[in-house]
């Protein structure tokens, strides 16, 4: 048995450019809303001074994550901030002083069992680095009673086209990934870890093999090269040949999947005890006239990463947050960076307006979905307002990866009527 999927151009243009560090930008706005679960509170106000690693958001609840200043300088304002998804999340604006001071309470945590891992992976600020946000502790604070984690799987597939932010991750940072690997490991006491990176990466399958290769415990797999590879029940199941069910956990069959540059940043932390405040984005697409990654603090306005990538932005049309499949237009190049923004794509066209013909039922849909779902069924579901039907059909279970709408000789809208298809079916009746 093999998940589907479907082959992608994998257009890895900057997967041989070293990170370059961006330049300390001179204000940042730093979203209270950069995770799955609740937003984090502003816990400065306006005129009080701050160091990179300093506080300024959190929360009293589990599903969350404190929220750091990544430049030292200012608080100007506390505001407010339209997201992409057209969600609003308070906001913490700073003006940074350039100096970057550290905060002088930072230190290594004492990191000694479960607990104390979870806790000072939360301390960090860590979340999903792959784009879904995730908070990172809650996945290390499983129940020992009811369940026993055998696997760890670090999930360096980066199936999407154009984005190298974790290939240069492994490629730059292998053993700090791998000594956050072992300290994880041995915490938790895992008997297996398993690095599973796409075949389309062989200087890092090479790299990793040749590292861990006197490393008993520990596996490389080389995976197929297909898209979405990195879901994390397609990876588990390809990893483990463990079918995660309908609206369980990874960890209740054992597994605990952490994206490659999540592992590298939790390693940081132990090591430093300087939290999340910056991370790797990959910047392509055809209006970029110098494609690189580049390391920012989180906050800094977009423009300042493309115009450092000497990018048309008087002529680009289309700016993307994340990659082409998954991604999530901008609508404004100021909006600041975010945690588990991955890259940013901008291109000198419009989107290909599509014009849909009708079903012409020939399966591809079905056979792409990594699940097997039947994304026609869900729209013609949802253009019914049939909740029960949809529900039926399993809408919960679309990862919203886009292979239906990408296969589909009639253009139809499958994915972004999925999208709407699940809110209307979760809503209250």
């Amino acid at each position: 048995m093999r998940l589907n999927g479907i082959r992608l151009s994998h257009r890895k243009n900057t997967e041989n450019c070293a990170t370059v560090e961006a330049a300390c930008p001179e204000r940042v706005v730093i979203s209270m809303s950069q995770h799955i679960g609740a937003p984090a509170e502003p816990t400065v106000k306006a005129g009080d001074e701050v160091r990179v690693g300093t506080v300024i958001g959190n929360a009293d609840t589990n599903m969350t994550c404190p929220i750091h200043s990544s430049v030292s300088g200012r608080v100007t304002g506390l505001g407010s901030l339209l997201l992409p998804n057209g969600k609003t999340c308070k906001t913490v604006e700073i003006e940074a002083d350039g100096l970057q001071t550290p905060d002088e309470g930072l230190s290594p945590p004492v990191i000694t069992d479960k607990a104390s891992l979870a806790a000072a992976v939360r301390a960090s600020g860590c979340c999903g680095m792959g784009g879904a946000g995730f908070p990172t502790h809650v996945k290390l604070a499983f129940d020992e009673k009811k369940t026993h984690i055998d696997t760890l799987i670090i999930n360096a597939a980066e199936c999407e086209p154009y984005i190298t932010s974790d290939h240069r991750e492994m490629m730059e940072n292998s053993d700090g990934m791998i000594n956050g690997m072992k300290l994880i490991r041995e915490v938790l006491g895992i008997e297996r870890v398993c690095i599973g990176i796409e075949e389309n990466k062989p200087a890092a399958i090479k790299l990793f093999r040749q590292k861990l290769s006197h490393e008993k415990g520990f596996e490389v797999l080389k995976l197929r090269s297909s898209y979405p590879q990195g879901a994390e029940k397609v990876i588990a199941y390809n990893a483990t040949g463990r079918v995660i069910g309908e609206g369980r956990l990874t960890s209740d069959y054992g597994i605990i999947v952490l994206n490659a540059s999540t592992v590298g940043m939790i390693n940081s932390y132990a090591e430093t005890g300087m939290p999340f405040v910056a991370r790797r984005v990959t910047i392509d697409g055809d209006a970029v006239g110098k494609p690189c990654n580049i390391r920012a603090p989180i906050g800094t306005p977009v423009i300042d990463l493309l115009n450092a990538a000497e990018t048309d932005t008087e002529n680009m049309k289309r700016l993307i947050a994340g990659g082409p499949m998954m991604g999530i237009s901008l609508y404004d190049p100021t909006l600041p960076l975010l945690k588990t923004t991955n890259a940013f794509l901008a291109f000198l066209h419009e989107a290909e307006e599509a014009k849909p013909s009708p079903c012409i039922r020939c399966g591809r849909c079905i056979e792409a979905c990594p699940l097997g779902l039947m994304p026609r069924e869900f729209e013609h579901a949802y253009d019914k307002q049939d909740r029960e039907r949809l529900n039926r059909l399993k809408i919960n279970l679309c990862m919203n990866c886009g292979s239906c709408t990408y296969v589909c000789p009639a253009k139809r809208p499958l994915a972004e009527k999925n999208q709407l298809a699940k809110g209307f079916a979760m809503s209250p009746r």
